[in-house]
């Protein structure tokens, strides 16, 4: 009997062997020479650096010249004397999938890629699209950063949100398993069991939930080695609570403010914004100042979203009649300004997309913000748009750094970025995962792309 089960199973499993498997591509070798390295780290620039790349990954980084000849014979040179050279950047906040829409998705991607950003979080989207863009991605297929991914966790009151509906069309709202309606009767390990199958990276914890089932959804989701992924307030839980359940990363400085609340606000719906008054003037506001110790005692990461509050603001003060966000520009910048001080890593997520004609991807704003509104060195703004972002993406071991054993992430620049960080504007050549795209091939994004036929 047992010997039959077995032929049975040989017998299915040979038409699959029949398949000759096609040869394996010699690794290619490249030589990267004289190049100043910015490696992400917060290090200062090593000049005259080589930089050896076998196939996916950095095989050596030395001082020009110094490199074996027995490793670097035979490899293709490529000379970046005068140039710069970053980690890849990561925009630790997009949304590629709500509605579903390939060509706007692969249009973004692609103005990210030839942008210098290697690789994204994308907070909470339908993951049917997603995770066949994370494939196309990861296998070269199309000209994109890789794409790591949450499914989502919130109260049954945020499922009337028309964004879920166009994020899980043929399902009933809340039962997907990359949008779960969760309650005191959810079986939260099934429920973290089924948001795994769609390999998702982390759950993001998103409103309309009590600070026990924040810590709760955390903890089962830990349990199963997903990151957590929350909003900084969950609504009605006040951001001290989220951050005590221990999540990975938490998103938008803004809401950190609501801390400051008499009364917090019962519903992620309640669109009221936080009372400024109630912090204290300029960036040592002493309630924030507990929360940042908090988050630095649990080695949370701050996903900071500002340059979305600060371009908000300017577009209301052209128009009045505009409703106003959770914050103001400059209490953002105010907030984000303390975390840094304080020693929070702060990551570079924007949740916004560029205008259509913006030959560069959102991140680039972000950057900005951080080097310009908030004050921090170029060589610091750089680590949270490298290191930092692929801590926040659950990927530190394999990227987010310039060094030997990390994948061929990397930005070639023709300008100083330490001198002025808008020179990450002058990319000369992205590699990911090894491959070249040079900025020239750039095919720049288009109003049909993005659905804007007007």
């Amino acid at each position: 009997m047992r010997s039959a089960r077995l032929a049975a199973l040989i017998a299915c499993a040979l038409p699959f062997a029949t398949f000759a498997q096609p040869p394996k591509p010699a690794e290619e070798v490249v030589l990267y020479s004289s190049a100043t390295i910015i490696d992400g780290t917060g290090a200062a620039p090593r000049g005259n650096q080589d930089m050896l790349v076998r196939g996916e990954r950095i095989a050596a980084l030395a001082p020009h010249g110094s490199l074996p000849a027995a490793d670097v014979a035979g490899a293709k040179q490529v000379d970046l004397a005068g140039r710069y050279v970053i980690p890849g950047l990561i925009d630790s906040h997009v949304h590629m999938a709500t509605p579903p829409n390939a060509t706007q998705a692969k249009a973004m991607l692609r103005r990210n890629l030839y942008g210098g950003v290697t690789a994204v979080r994308d907070m909470a989207d339908d993951l049917r699209s997603v995770g066949e863009l994370a494939r196309e991605a990861r296998m070269a297929e199309i000209p994109a950063p890789d794409i790591y991914y949450a499914a989502i966790m919130a109260g049954r009151p945020f499922f009337a949100d028309p964004r879920v509906a166009a994020a899980s069309q043929g399902v009933t709202p809340g039962t997907a398993p990359w949008m779960q309606a969760i309650d005191d009767r959810t079986d939260l390990k099934e429920a973290i069991t089924l948001a795994r199958g769609t390999s998702a990276s982390a759950i993001k914890v998103y409103a309309d939930l009590t600070p026990r089932q924040v810590k709760a959804v955390t903890a089962a989701a830990h349990r199963q080695h997903m990151l957590v992924w929350a909003h900084s307030s969950v609504f009605p839980t006040r951001p001290a609570d989220v951050i005590a359940a221990g999540p990975d990363v938490i998103s938008h400085v803004c809401y950190l403010a609501y801390q400051r609340e008499p009364v917090m606000l019962a519903a992620y719906e309640d669109r009221t914004p936080v009372h400024e008054n109630l912090l204290a003037p300029g960036d040592d506001d002493p309630v924030m100042a507990d929360l940042f110790r908090a988050m630095l005692k649990q080695g949370t990461i701050l996903d900071a979203t500002g340059a979305l509050f600060v371009k908000y603001e300017a577009r209301r003060k052209a128009d009045p009649k505009a409703k106003p966000l959770r914050c103001t520009g400059d209490l953002t910048i105010r907030l984000t300004r303390q975390a840094w001080k304080m020693g929070v890593p702060i990551s570079t997520g924007t949740d916004f997309v560029g205008e259509v004609e913006n030959p560069w991807p959102a991140v680039h704003e972000e950057l900005l913000f951080l080097a310009r509104n908030v004050g921090m060195p170029p060589v610091e703004v750089i680590r949270s748009a490298t290191l930092v972002g692929a801590q926040a993406a659950g990927q530190g071991k394999e990227m987010g750094s310039i060094e030997p054993g990390k994948l061929a992430n990397f930005v070639v620049l023709k300008s100083d970025p330490v001198a002025d960080i808008a020179n990450i504007q002058t990319i000369e050549t992205v590699v990911k995962r090894g491959k070249a795209y040079a900025r020239t091939a750039y095919v720049p994004v288009t109003k049909q792309e993005m659905g804007d036929d007007e």
